[in-house]
């Protein structure tokens, strides 16, 4: 029913401007606009709702995440940005951040303006 048509994904923030920022600025998303209750950003033809809170508790998991190719190349850019990647201590991660898992696939975290863990992936 529901496999044949678009997700929205859905993010909340406090900021509007740091968010605004760091969504477009720094992550390079298409902004949208402001509908009053969201930043509508377009991240390849996925609409992300930037949903406007009085008050963000950062979930303890990713709720955000990018698939990309060359892992090493974006985590580098997105530092150049100045992107902190989280190094959590319970797996061994590179000197960039990247957990490569057992099956080959690598993952990076980083957090948003509001705490909101994102993620981006490489997966084989």
């Amino acid at each position: 029913m529901l496999g044949s048509t678009n997700i929205v994904a859905f993010v909340p923030i406090k900021d509007a401007e740091k968010a605004r920022s760091f969504y477009e600025g720094v992550l390079g998303l298409l902004f949208v606009k402001d509908d009053g209750f969201a930043l509508v950003f377009d991240a390849n033809g996925i609409m992300v709702r930037a949903a406007k809170m009085k008050e963000v508790t950062p979930a303890q998991y990713t709720v955000l995440g990018w698939q990309v190719t060359k892992i090493e190349d974006i985590v580098r850019g997105l530092q150049g940005k100045g992107v902190h990647f989280e190094i959590f201590g319970f797996f061994k991660q590179d000197e960039l951040g990247i957990w490569t898992a057992p099956t080959g696939d690598k993952v990076a975290w980083f957090k948003d303006p509001d705490g909101n863990i994102l993620s981006v992936s490489q997966h084989v």
